[in-house]
């Protein structure tokens, strides 16, 4: 098959872009390299160094196509609050540009990487898709937006679309800098510098941690499932959450608290019944495996 990996040169898109070519498939990825890497781009991939807010590039970047991966975005939190018109035309006027590529062109199915940032604060754990979305900061809303267009544009136009919703992914090759870093990856990179590490509030709030291969494997499964493709919404988590003083306690040294950021989820965790359903898919990297596998490839 052809498929197109939008932010293949990212962490969770170059991951999928390795497994997607080991498997013999033949790979496109476009990417501005905002967040990603020419270094980790594979060498048997065709890229197209474009961007998703040029119609023009996208439209270039679906010719030929079988089936699209959408992972690329401006993601975290933070950026969406200090940036919320920048990161809204990428990920919203970006997605609605490959979803009009995509029709034209004739692309059979698209997964979409959606963010359990879309629930925001439930009142019950854990999360599941029946739940009505109530995003707390513009990142959660924008990639809500993406998932109502995927499920408007399977049933307008019968492109076939799914919604992963991603529990914090963390693996080799995650951001160690910049505005996309995740608690685990500033982590490893304050305690390799030899500085404290700086915890956001009391550090109680809750994560569901994903490892990077599981979220390959439900993209690779959603592609090719009989059971969806009519703009469904899947949870893809490990289901079990780890507090920010738990992860602390792993990587080890002194630590400070800082004030918390404004519009973070305090609590997330994962029900994996729907993917578990219709993809047969369930998490199998536990946390304490995950992280080992960190700490030994950073020599903590």
């Amino acid at each position: 098959m052809h498929y197109l990996v939008t932010g293949g040169a990212g962490f969770i898109g170059g991951h999928l872009v390795d497994a997607l070519i080991a498997r013999g498939d033949t790979v496109r990825i476009l990417d501005n390299f905002s967040t990603g890497s020419r270094a980790t781009v594979h060498p048997n991939a065709e890229l197209i160094d474009g961007d998703l807010t040029r119609p023009a590039d996208v439209a270039r970047a679906c010719v030929g196509i079988d089936g699209i991966f959408h992972v690329a975005a401006l993601p975290r939190i933070p950026l969406s609050i200090a940036e919320p018109q920048r990161t809204h035309d990428s990920n919203v006027n970006g997605t609605l540009n490959l979803l009009v590529a995509a029709k034209d062109a004739g692309v059979k199915r698209i997964v979409y990487s959606a963010s359990s940032s879309a629930y925001g604060n439930q009142s019950i754990l854990p999360l599941v898709e029946t739940m009505q979305a109530a995003p707390t900061n513009p990142y959660g809303l924008q990639k809500h937006i993406g998932e109502l267009y995927m499920t408007v544009f399977a049933s307008i136009y019968g492109i076939q679309t799914v919604s992963l919703r991603y529990f914090n992914v963390y693996g080799p090759r995650m951001a160690s800098e910049g505005a996309y870093v995740t608690v685990i990856a500033e982590f490893l990179r304050q305690r390799a510098a030899g500085q404290p590490l700086t915890i956001a509030g009391d550090g109680e709030q809750t994560r569901d941690f994903t490892h990077i291969r599981d979220v390959v494997a439900a993209n690779i499964l959603a592609m090719e499932s009989a059971d969806v493709g009519k703009g469904e919404v899947l949870n893809i988590g490990a289901g079990e959450n780890h507090s920010v003083n738990e992860i602390a306690k792993a990587v080890g040294g002194p630590v400070v608290h800082i004030t918390a950021r404004p519009g973070e989820m305090r609590h997330t965790l994962a029900d994996t019944t729907q993917a578990k359903t219709v993809l047969g898919w369930e998490a199998k990297v536990r946390f304490a495996e995950g992280m080992g596998e960190l700490l030994k490839g950073k020599g903590l």
